[in-house]
């Protein structure tokens, strides 16, 4: 039997409160498992506080994005509920401290009020947001659960507010005591690389806060932050998420204490609701080891780093940390008390710690993992155990880097939202979580700090030191990364509200005459962190920058005549792709032989030149395919030898031209440069470069050295699409491909994807045929309600069509020779580190 679940709002799971839209779009999901189901009709109920239901009956297949049917929601309804939608709702005032300590003037405050209700409330609502970050409490009890909220936004533009729910928080006929704790934060606390910046946004902290109680007695009351509300300062002697608390637990503040008056200040004009789920405690893990280091230090090993550094010689490895301390100094008491942090993260597996009174046990600490609390949607595994550690690298360094923003790192004086990374990363973090609330949000910072165009390196943009110039790569994650939550959600509205963004970063691009790149006298990215780039200047990679620029260039060109098509815009389509055929023509001229060599040798350039469609023929495509095939067996010998531009298609490029067993070869490949080596010494989380640490246990000596970085992970998506076989055909996943490619020495796999239509799964293994070199392939697969899919079987011709259900299939087939070999000289000793699963 089919049955509905997972109603959504946009992209709210119900039931959802304070979301930014009056006419939200719903979405439902199916589980069953009817053969060919398809949805012909849906039937819609809405009911309003104090009113009739409104039915409305719809013919049609649709069931994700469906319009809303009827009038605006205003600020309360049921089950679905509008925040505060227009600014003159906000009955409140900001509030900050009167006076600001000249020598601690980022110190956390605490503002506080007391409320008397004389009947009990019916229905509770607290809209709150802060300059800095904020915890607030009622009656001693956290309202809600996030953590560092309102979170980082591009606040000179858009400030976010949370609606909570506070209904079962109040006592009747007795003060009730609402206190908010305000940290720095991203407001005005440190931020950035070479000693960083302080008070960005502002010098003082603050807090906007509105109550609305419906009480039982028929009354409502509303109040909010005004003059009336005090302010103190605690515990917290000071607080910076790169530095980490300085707690001394004997000045708690009591109702006994000082109160000051507050500063009043009128209510922000850029607060908006959020559109995606706030920082959560999301995992406490207990410690797996404490031990000593050699120099006597207390040190505990969590085994997994959850948001990054690591242990080198037996200490703890702060170098890679560059200027920031990440030290929390607690000062008891001498009461027990149970205390974590906070306003600040760390990235870390290994803590130090110092003068803990007694023997510390494994009882006496816990690591809170912490990140914005994202669905996870999407699974992967094998039967081997290294690509199954590789992936949950993936997911770790994905959960450690999507908080509030996607960083590039979590540890060091950085954790900004570098463009680049998102870009190419994209694809595998909306394979593994429900993204579109998170980096909807992130998008629109992008635009609103897009100078005449130009994207900024980081959003939202904080750094000093950086011209105001285009960079390729960085710079096209204003088309690709809507082009590519589009293809997840199939959600057109994403490339609506993005479009002008995306041409005014076209538009930016400094061009020569023939529409390419016009790069002179720039500095470029270009391949960043191709693993031959020196250590110090990473950068400075083997392919030819001005390459790896224009083919991107031609690549978003191409997709954005797609865009236009899709959001039916005519003109722009037929600018675009004519301008898309002119970029093309340059590009073949400027780089390309008539044979289909390229003007630079290496892996990237071939990869992209593959990936982007940009050979003007078959004989061209085959000779690139014949040429890298060569560059990776007889160059590289396996080894990576792609940066940040190349490293996510390279896998899709070999694929596309019948390579796909040369790519196990390098996915399986066990020595540095590669995907496993940080596996096989133990990482659990994706690195910054390919040899952060060395194959000596030193770390790598050049500046930048992270042991969570996500970007290198984009391999993930390779992983999705061709080991499991599971990508879309249509957007939104209406109808998906399930084409599975074995190979690697890989006997079984499985995986599934939650799309909008409901859960799509995949099972394959292999066993021993009846004569030698012929397999037996057998394949499970579930495909949901009211959608389709397109399967295609290994060893046979076309694809298989099938509606919702469950399926299986077995096959013969003769799969390709494993291992492939490396090509050596006559004289050289073969070492082909052939892949095997160490049984991690």
């Amino acid at each position: 039997m089919t049955r509905i679940l997972d109603i959504r709002f946009e992209h709210h799971l119900s039931p959802a409160i304070g979301i930014g839209e009056d006419s939200p779009r719903l979405s439902w999901r199916f589980e069953g498992d009817e053969p060919n189901w398809v949805q012909t009709v849906y039937h819609l109920e809405i009911l309003r506080k104090g009113g009739s239901p409104e039915v409305f009956e719809v013919r049609s297949p649709q069931s994700v994005l469906v319009p809303w049917p009827t009038e605006r929601l205003s600020s309360h309804t049921a089950t679905v509920e509008a925040g505060l939608l227009q600014a003159e709702e906000w009955k409140a005032s900001l509030i900050q401290p009167e006076n600001s300590n000249a020598d601690e003037p980022h110190r956390p405050v605490i503002f506080r009020d007391l409320i008397t209700i004389q009947s009990p409330v019916r229905s509770g609502r607290l809209y709150i947001s802060a300059q800095g970050v904020y915890e607030a409490r009622i009656n001693g009890q956290q309202v809600g659960d996030d953590v560092l909220a309102p979170g980082w936004t591009s606040y000179s533009h858009r400030l976010i507010y949370q609606t909570y729910d506070i209904t079962e928080l109040f006592n009747v006929d007795a003060p009730n005591d609402l206190v908010i704790h305000v940290g720095p934060g991203w407001f005005c606390g440190r931020l950035g690389f070479h000693g960083g910046r302080s008070s960005i946004y502002g010098e003082r902290m603050g807090t906007i806060a509105l109550l609305v109680l419906e009480l039982e007695n028929g009354d409502v009351l509303t109040t909010g932050t005004g003059e009336h509300w005090k302010c103190a300062f605690g515990a917290y002697l000071s607080a910076e998420l790169y530095d980490g608390v300085v707690y001394d637990a004997n000045k708690e503040l009591s109702l006994k204490s000082t109160w000051e008056s507050v500063r009043v200040r009128p209510a922000p004009q850029n607060l908006l609701s959020p559109s995606g789920p706030p920082i959560r405690r999301t995992q406490i893990l207990a410690p797996i080891s404490i031990f000593k280091s050699p120099s006597g230090k207390i040190v505990v090993d969590f085994g997994q780093n959850f948001v990054g550094w690591v242990l080198e010689d037996g200490e703890i490895a702060t170098r890679p940390l560059r200027d920031v301390k990440a030290c929390d100094t607690l000062t008891l008491s001498g009461n027990s008390i149970t205390w974590e942090p906070k306003f600040t993260f760390h990235g870390f597996r290994y803590v130090q710690v110092d003068g803990y009174p007694g023997e510390l046990s494994f009882d006496s600490i816990a690591g809170v993992v912490v990140g914005t609390d994202m669905h996870r949607i999407g699974y992967f595994s094998s039967s081997n155990n290294m690509l199954n550690k590789l992936h949950e690298n993936v997911v770790w360094s994905m959960r450690g880097n999507f908080l509030s923003i996607p960083t590039d790192c979590p540890q060091r004086d950085e954790r900004l939202g570098w463009t680049g990374d998102i870009n190419i990363f994209a694809e595998t973090a909306n394979f593994l979580y429900d993204t579109t609330g998170f980096l909807n949000s992130w998008l629109e910072d992008l635009k609103c700090e897009q100078n005449n165009g130009i994207v900024p390196l980081v959003v939202p943009n904080i750094i000093d030191g950086f011209e105001n110039e285009p960079h390729a790569v960085w710079g096209n994650v204003t088309v690709m990364l809507p082009w590519a939550l589009f293809n997840a959600t199939g959600d057109k509205s994403i490339l609506s509200r993005q479009f002008n963004s995306m041409e005014s970063w076209l538009q930016s691009i400094p061009r020569q005459s023939d529409q390419l790149w016009d790069y002179r006298a720039a500095w470029k990215l270009g391949d960043w962190l191709d693993p031959a780039a020196p250590k110090d200047d990473p950068g400075n990679a083997t392919t030819d920058p001005d390459l790896v620029s224009d083919a991107f260039l031609v690549h978003i060109t191409t997709l954005m005549a797609t865009i236009s098509a899709e959001l039916g815009k005519r003109e722009s389509h037929e600018m675009y792709k004519e301008a898309s055929r002119n970029l093309h023509s340059a590009f073949s001229h400027k780089y390309i032989t008539r044979a289909g060599r390229l003007a630079s040798d290496t892996q990237t350039a071939f990869t992209l030149a593959i990936s982007f469609g940009l050979f003007e023929n078959s004989s061209q495509e085959e000779e690139a395919r014949d040429r890298l095939e060569l560059l990776i067996r007889s160059v590289s010998r396996f080894k990576i030898a792609t940066g940040f531009a190349g490293t996510p298609y390279v896998g899709h490029a070999l694929t596309k031209v019948g390579l796909s067993n040369i790519f196990y070869r390098m996915l399986l490949h066990r020595k540095n440069p590669s995907w496993l080596f940080p596996v096989s010494i133990g990482a659990t989380t994706i690195w910054e470069r390919w040899d952060s640490m060395l194959p000596n246990g030193k770390i790598n000596p050049g500046e930048m050295t992270s042991f969570n970085h996500y970007a290198l992970g984009s391999v993930a998506s390779w992983m999705h699409r061709n080991i499991i076989g599971l990508r879309p055909l249509e957007d939104g996943w209406r109808v998906f491909a399930i084409e599975p490619i074995p190979g690697g020495g890989l006997t079984s796999a499985e995986g599934s994807f939650l799309s909008p239509y409901g859960d799509c799964r995949v099972r394959w293994a292999i066993a021993d045929g009846t004569e030698p070199g012929i397999k037996v392939f057998s394949l499970f697969v579930v495909v949901p309600p009211n959608a389709k899919a397109e399967v295609k079987l290994p060893g046979t011709e076309g694809v298989i069509k099938v509606g919702s259900g469950k399926y299986d299939w077995t096959v013969s087939f003769v799969p390709e020779e494993w291992p492939p070999r490396a090509i050596f000289p006559p004289t050289m000793e073969p070492d082909d580190d052939l892949p095997e699963d160490t049984g991690l």
